[in-house]
């Protein structure tokens, strides 16, 4: 397999763009902290005052003291931009003067505190919207910002602290920024500036030390902003290396790929890698490759469900992946995503079966290159040694009995019309006869009863045709030489005709969920009122998914149910505790999950940007049946759409 190095055009067209953006732009750079005191607006001035000695025009927008002499000090060297005086219910309060720094025009603006708010009146309600305005214009800004104030961390924050933060600032403004540079401080050196009044002035340090300045708070947040700005650098590798065609490895952090397919092998690797991941401290994704060559039961993709939401459960990311070349895939992946390490279970086989059956273990390992590879194998005693859950033991119902009498069928059908064609015909015209017939066969989607097929034509066509007739005598080499290639071309045909078929039928698996998720999207979007959108969504959820569909609300603390389909209106205590359990929780639960399994039905919890807005039961019309995994994602989607709808519709 030969590795494609050349770069992503379209990644490398978003770089360029980007980078063109951020020429015309001023430069950001964030000062980061975990609280106030640790030295955010110190090093910012300090850093300043080098710039300034480089030749750059510096000027101070904002830059609170807060009774720090030293900081005093270092202000008074840069020239201070005047503020604005605003009149807030009979208070002067002195603001900045935006339209002031954008006349001055300076190299560099010093702008403390970015999730401040702004008095009323001025043009942008924050600070950091006053900061994007500059940057816009071609100025740098250096600003500072505490970790609890970043949007996507407040509400973690907040529990730390226990005080609600109202002064955010949104992510977006800091993924603009070119430099985030932490400031750290620990906790006990920053408790002993706080007691030496180099934080708040005495009366407001008695009170923070009493709610906001204690070791564990602070501890929690100095780890909350490590992990944001490990976060950031490990996202500007990533993208990195992206946009440069990067495909080897940098090793900077521990990552596991677990390959996980439906039998029960899976959910010891899968328990395997959880091990694994912890004793590295390190995250790991559980990836399944949806392949046209792999052709599962219903049982089997049951399975394929059963353990990515294991792998879920146990703390992994969960990815299913398309693709014809299972390895290609697999190692693809796993270098986007700086994968150091791939888990991938090998049964033991005899060594004439490893000869003419590649082990999808041994391909990994060839095609790897820096990527460490760990095999589990079974072992000696007994294959499976863990205790296996009951639902993953199974056997496959399937029976192929059917496909191989049509196999033989087909064969036989093609032998009598060939003795009536043999009397026209010269034999090489009737091994055509035979190529049909295989390319029949192949149609079915079945490997076995394909590969059977040639061999039958190749011996019937030998038996019947072939001088001596009724033996498998052959009287001329070249008969021979003929046979060998009519086999070698029915394998192939028939090979290629399985393959055809498969991509075809994911192919329009794929394109009927896309028609079905824009359907549903347009014809809720052309829909008013509540009550008419559930109708609508459980009907058309309904027939897309051959099952009973209800929409549970919540009402009262209890979930009600506002819109069903081929199902009852109420549930038993049971199904309600399930329901319940799912709302709760934010996770799905029931059939076929291993989450409270006994119930008929599945249950969704509909996600909505705001937080969970009700629970989707959906329950198969087949007995016993189990949705796919391609399913359980069309079924997610479907879900957040009708969230989304009903938020917006309450809104």
């Amino acid at each position: 397999m030969k590795e494609n190095h050349r770069p992503d055009p379209e990644k490398l067209l978003k770089q360029v763009q980007k980078e063109e953006l951020q020429e015309k732009q001023g430069k950001l750079k964030i000062y980061l902290g975990a609280a106030p005191g640790v030295g955010k607006t110190y090093s910012m001035l300090q850093d300043a005052l080098i710039k300034r000695g480089q030749g750059f025009d510096v000027v101070i927008g904002v830059a609170e003291s807060h009774g720090r002499q030293e900081i005093e000090n270092l202000v008074k060297i840069f020239e201070i931009l005047p503020k604005q005086v605003i009149n807030y219910k009979g208070i002067k309060l002195h603001e900045f003067d935006l339209d002031g720094a954008l006349n001055r025009n300076p190299g560099l603006i010093l702008m403390d505190e970015m999730a401040h708010t702004n008095a009323s009146g001025l043009r942008h309600d924050k600070r950091w919207q006053d900061i994007k305005e500059i940057l816009n214009h071609g100025i740098d800004v250096y600003t500072t910002c505490n970790v609890q104030h970043i949007e996507s961390i407040n509400d973690i924050a907040a529990k730390i602290i226990e005080v609600k933060i109202k002064e955010t600032v949104p992510d977006s403004i800091l993924e603009l920024a070119d430099t985030i540079e932490l400031v750290d401080l620990p906790p006990e050196d920053l408790l002993k500036r706080l007691r030496e009044g180099k934080v708040y002035f005495p009366n407001n340090a008695r009170l923070a030390a009493e709610k906001f300045f204690q070791k564990g708070n602070l501890a929690a947040l100095r780890e909350l902003a490590l992990r944001f700005t490990a976060e950031r650098v490990r996202t500007e590798v990533l993208l990195y290396r992206k946009g440069k065609g990067k495909t080897h490895l940098w090793q900077t952090k521990e990552k596991i790929l677990v390959c996980v397919g439906p039998g029960i092998e899976s959910n010891r690797l899968i328990r395997t890698a959880c091990r694994m991941s912890t004793n590295l401290h390190a995250d790991w994704i559980a990836v399944h490759i949806d392949s046209p060559r792999l052709h599962f039961s219903e049982e089997q993709q049951n399975d394929v469900t059963r353990n990515l939401r294991f792998a879920e459960q146990l703390g992994a990311e969960t990815k299913i992946l398309s693709g014809f070349d299972l390895v290609k895939e697999i190692i693809a992946f796993a270098r986007e995503q700086n994968v150091t390490l791939i888990m991938v279970w090998k049964h033991i086989h005899s060594h004439w079966r490893n000869i003419f059956f590649k082990s999808l273990a041994d391909e990994i390992v060839r095609y790897s290159s820096e990527i460490n590879v760990f095999i589990v194998t079974p072992s000696i005693t007994d294959e499976y040694t863990d205790v296996v859950p009951e639902h993953l033991t199974y056997t496959n119902k399937t029976s192929k009995i059917p496909a191989y009498a049509v196999s033989i069928g087909v064969v036989a059908l093609v032998t009598y019309i060939n003795f009536f064609l043999g009397a026209y015909f010269a034999n090489a015209n009737l091994i055509m006869t035979y190529l049909l017939g295989v390319t029949v066969v192949a149609l079915l989607g079945r490997t076995g009863p394909s590969i059977l097929a040639c061999i039958l034509s190749v011996l019937a066509c030998d038996f019947f045709f072939i001088p001596p007739r009724f033996s498998f005598a052959i009287s001329d080499i070249q008969y021979f030489f003929t046979l060998m290639v009519m086999l070698i071309v029915t394998l192939v045909i028939s090979h290629l005709t399985v393959l055809t078929r498969r991509q075809a039928e994911a192919a329009r698996i794929s394109e009927r969920h896309m028609a079905t998720l824009h359907t549903l999207s347009q014809k809720l979007s052309s829909t008013r009122s509540l009550p008419k959108l559930l109708e609508l969504a459980v009907h058309h959820m309904g027939d897309i998914f051959n099952s009973g569909v209800a929409i549970l609300l919540p009402e009262k603390k209890q979930l009600v149910t506002k819109a069903h389909y081929r199902t009852d209106h109420t549930l038993n205590p049971k199904e309600q505790s399930v329901a319940q359990w799912s709302f709760d929780s934010g996770q799905i639960a029931g059939r076929g999950t291993d989450t409270l399994p006994f119930s008929k039905a599945l249950y969704v919890p509909l996600l909505a940007p705001k937080g969970i807005v009700g629970v989707l039961r959906v329950q198969p019309m087949k007995p016993n049946y189990l949705f796919t995994p391609i399913q359980m994602r069309l079924l997610e989607s479907c879900a957040n759409q009708i969230a989304i709808v009903i938020e917006v519709d309450r809104l």
